[in-house]
């Protein structure tokens, strides 16, 4: 069990029927009433965001969301396959359950997959990525206004904002969690 008081950023947890993780928390005490904790959290099965205040006493049962290492290797229409690293068990996992972070993943690339109680519910990337830019315009001499940005697909057919002077061929490195370009790799 754990209690609201106890919440931190990335605590999962079971509230009415649900698995739900707490995203931001804040605890507040006014000076005038009782003090409470106020959330934002995501249920982790559908992806659903909600803000919830609770009383610092509230408790709720802890839940263990099991995240696996495995190696992503292909798609088959809406079917993408992973194979488990220890077992060589292959999963298949439907598109509607990868994010949008999902296209900087390449073949053979280290994955974690969420799953509670034998149920996937999601894939996390590596919070990195280094791809080679496969598209994007030249950048032209004397463009050295800062923060000038222009768009380049990547090997995965993911479209991602780069400086001008990234060319076809370079490899950069990809924040997953945010989709923006980091440096050049």
């Amino acid at each position: 069990m754990i209690s609201a008081g106890d919440f931190r950023n990335g605590i999962t947890f079971e509230m009415d029927g649900n698995v739900v993780q707490v995203i931001e928390f804040q605890h507040v005490k006014p000076g005038k009433g009782a003090a409470f904790v106020r959330t934002k959290i995501k249920n982790v099965i559908s992806g659903s965001v909600t803000e919830k205040t609770f009383s610092p006493t509230d408790k709720f049962p802890t839940a263990f969301v099991e995240r696996k290492d495995m190696q992503y290797l292909y798609s088959d229409g809406d079917l993408y396959y992973f194979m488990d690293n220890e077992s060589y068990e292959q999963i298949p996992i439907n598109k509607s359950i990868l994010g949008d972070n999902f296209a900087f993943v390449k073949e053979n690339m280290e994955v974690k997959v969420l799953s509670y109680k034998g149920n996937v519910f999601g894939v996390e990337p590596p919070n990195f990525v280094e791809l080679e830019v496969i598209a994007t315009d030249p950048g032209f001499k004397g463009d050295t206004a800062t923060n000038t940005t222009k768009p380049a697909t990547v090997e995965t057919g993911a479209e991602v904002k780069v400086p001008l002077f990234i060319e076809i061929g370079d490899r950069i490195k990809i924040d997953t969690r945010t989709g923006e370009y980091m440096e050049r790799a």
